[in-house]
């Protein structure tokens, strides 16, 4: 797939066209980046940091959302992408930060005549988004610095409990386009704070989330999804080993606190999902 989205691509460390020459991506200042045999190419301009998702973090996110926990929110996604994707403009749907491809991968059935390219910092999971999606060419790279993307290369940009760098998600985005935004509320997963140590949803995670992003685009629309999950003690420990939590967690005092809550219980899934389009 990465031969077909190559045309999207730019290289991290001068900028230029990146053409696919047998395994190999390179540049006109002959800048080279192979592709892994599992199908993925890196395009990082150093080395990632320690915050990049591990294997097992991965692992557990394929699991958890291979189980269907969080179909709801890849449905509302898919159908808002669809809603507000004018078939006129030009470019790929670019996810930022997109994992596994789980998300991105439910928006490009919605949208059949349309390439995708996945960014993400870990490894482990362009492997498994390299094959979450036919039209998907995954990519190694960090959302806090210059994106590997030509200016204005994306129709449609996903951005889902990722990282927003406001600046270069304008850069790649086409003037037509549209920026889809996922973030949690104060209520997502609010049940399981106490109990499991976790960290709560800042509460003006929104209000900030408005100052990254106004100075470069204005919303278009917005959507509230809240929705009750029933989650067993396996599904609790997925959840928690497959985001930011697992950075701060030790696995042995998890599993007793699990241990000590009911065999199933009903988690809050509340996010908000906002369009935005670039400013001019």
């Amino acid at each position: 797939m990465l031969n077909s989205v190559v045309r999207y691509l730019s290289c991290p460390h001068c900028g230029g066209p990146l053409e696919a020459d047998g395994r190999t991506l390179r540049c006109p200042a002959g800048h080279g980046f192979d592709v892994a045999r599992q199908g993925y190419v890196s395009l990082l301009a150093r080395q990632a940091g320690a915050n990049a998702d591990t294997k097992e973090m991965v692992e557990a996110r394929a699991a958890f959302l291979g189980a269907g926990h969080y179909a709801p929110l890849a449905a509302a996604l898919a159908r808002l992408a669809r809603t507000v994707t004018d078939p006129g403009v030009p470019g790929c749907v670019a996810d930022v930060g997109g994992g596994t491809g789980y998300y991105q991968a439910h928006v490009m059935d919605e949208l059949p005549g349309r390439d995708g390219v996945l960014l993400d910092l870990s490894k482990f999971a362009a492997r498994r988004a390299a094959k979450a999606h036919a039209r998907i060419g995954a990519v190694v790279a960090d959302a806090w610095r210059p994106l590997p993307l030509r200016d204005g290369s994306a129709a449609l940009v996903l951005n889902t409990f990722a990282p927003r760098n406001g600046p270069e998600l304008r850069r790649v985005l086409h003037p037509g386009g549209t920026l889809l935004v996922v973030t949690p509320r104060t209520d997502h997963l609010a049940e399981l704070v106490g109990p499991l140590g976790l960290m709560r949803v800042d509460e003006r995670k929104e209000e900030r989330l408005a100052g990254q992003l106004a100075p470069h685009f204005a919303v278009t629309a917005s959507e509230r999804l809240t929705t009750a999950m029933a989650l067993d003690h396996e599904a609790l420990g997925l959840l928690v080993g497959m985001g930011p939590n697992a950075h701060h967690q030790d696995g042995e005092d998890l599993r007793r606190r699990v241990a000590r809550l009911p065999e199933r219980c009903d988690v809050t899934l509340s996010v908000t999902l906002t369009a935005y389009r670039p400013l001019h």
